[in-house]
């Protein structure tokens, strides 16, 4: 009866196991065919994550310096192109992972450090576009600068930082070596002028060793002036590059100017535009007529000697003690006191080409004026070489921008507040 019992048991458990098999599988078929109507059918493998999204609109591709480029100098910046990008960035890492800092051009096409690159150390930048879908395509690649090079050109600024100069004052930039006209380009993309308030300006070549920035029209009184010279790295022509990088913060001062009439012989000194003082002056005489012209005040000598015997020779040489002298020119034309022509000054010209004034004048005038003070002189027989001396403004503005080695953009209206341009 037991095993009767245990028989039947065995064969019902397995009718009841037969029964769920059959009723599983009818529920597997009904499954597969629901989801055969979701997938569209097909026996293939299963899509991977993320297949059913969109690329980004927006390409992205560096074009400089080429991915795993050797020897790139170390004032590399980097460019790249893009299409249907709204907006991009860009991240330039060393080999430790620090980010290096450096500003996106507005065309968004390039980037530069804000300085030179460490020479012989490998670099890995990432430039990332966002398109209007808000998807980000990346290009990431490696580049390595070169050794540090052997030739290299000193750059220097004639103002110091923190230095006070007139309104007429030329930023002026020298290098230790001639810049070859096909690299005075590339240079001058380096080399950027920021003011407080924006003023319109140009860089202009004077010599290949030299070049100088001058605004439209003369310094806002009270301006600060930031230029900068990326210079370091830089490839200047023949297996030179420059040395470093040059910095310079200025101010500008008051708006002292001064104005020479030959005809009334007196000097008008006006501060921001005001009339302050009026001058009795005498200037060179007939056979040695002051500059008529736009000068700039270029150095102040409380007492100094002048000694003419090398340029005038022993018949008509001089050497005389001078006080309160300011130079205008290289050629040795000044404003100082002449105790001896106070006679005529006011009236007659008795000068060697220079600007006399009395002895108080003189010591008034000095302690008014700044480096970089404009002075007009009118109305004399000879005009003005340029070139002897700051004559930056003796030219006129379409004149200065032809010195310029990139073509003229301005970065800024002129403000009406502005000291007019003579």
């Amino acid at each position: 009866m037991r095993a009767d019992q245990n028989r039947l048991i065995r064969s019902g458990g397995a009718r009841r196991g037969r029964r769920r098999g059959g009723f599983a599988a009818a529920v597997l078929a009904v499954a597969l065919a629901l989801t055969s109507g979701c997938t569209g059918g097909g026996d293939g493998p299963a899509a991977p994550p993320g297949a059913g999204e969109k690329t980004p609109e927006a390409t992205v591709a560096i074009t400089a310096p080429a991915a795993d480029a050797k020897d790139v100098p170390a004032s590399t910046g980097l460019t790249f192109t893009t299409e249907k990008a709204q907006g991009t960035t860009v991240e330039l890492k060393d080999p430790a992972g620090t980010v290096v800092e450096g500003t996106l051009a507005a065309d968004g096409t390039s980037w530069l450090p804000s300085g030179a690159l460490e020479y012989g150390t490998t670099y890995t930048a990432t430039v990332t576009a966002t398109g209007s879908d808000g998807k980000a395509a990346t290009a990431t690649h490696s580049f390595t600068t070169m050794a540090k090079p052997a030739n290299q050109v000193r750059v220097t600024s004639f103002l110091g930082d923190g230095q006070v100069v007139g309104v007429g004052m030329p930023l002026i930039v020298k290098f230790g070596r001639a810049i070859p006209e096909d690299f005075r380009d590339d240079v001058q993309s380096r080399m950027t002028v920021r003011s407080d308030p924006p003023q319109e300006g140009i860089w202009h070549w004077v010599s290949p060793t030299e070049v100088r920035y001058r605004p439209k029209q003369f310094w806002q009184a009270g301006s600060t002036v930031q230029y900068r010279v990326q210079a370091g790295g830089l490839p200047v022509g023949a297996g030179w590059y420059g040395r470093a990088d040059l910095n310079v913060d200025v101010k500008i001062g008051p708006a002292t100017v001064m104005t020479v009439d030959n005809k009334t012989k007196r000097m008008t000194v006006t501060r921001d535009g005001k009339v302050i003082r009026t001058i009795p002056v005498s200037l060179g005489k007939k056979s040695t007529p002051s500059s008529s012209g736009t000068m700039v005040v270029i150095e102040k000598l409380k007492e100094t000697v002048f000694d003419t015997f090398d340029e005038l020779g022993p018949d008509e040489g001089y050497r005389t003690d001078i006080d309160f002298a300011q130079r205008l020119t290289w050629g040795g034309e000044f404003i100082h006191a002449a105790p001896w022509s106070e006679g005529q000054q006011g009236r007659v010209n008795v000068s060697h080409g220079c600007v006399n004034v009395s002895m108080a004048e003189g010591a008034w005038l000095f302690n008014q004026t700044r480096i970089g003070d404009p002075v007009t002189v009118k109305g004399t027989e000879r005009k003005l070489q340029n070139g002897n001396g700051w004559t930056d403004w003796n030219m006129s503005w379409d004149e200065y921008v032809k010195g310029s080695a990139l073509p003229y953009q301005p970065e800024a209206a002129p403000s009406a507040e502005a000291t007019p341009t003579p």
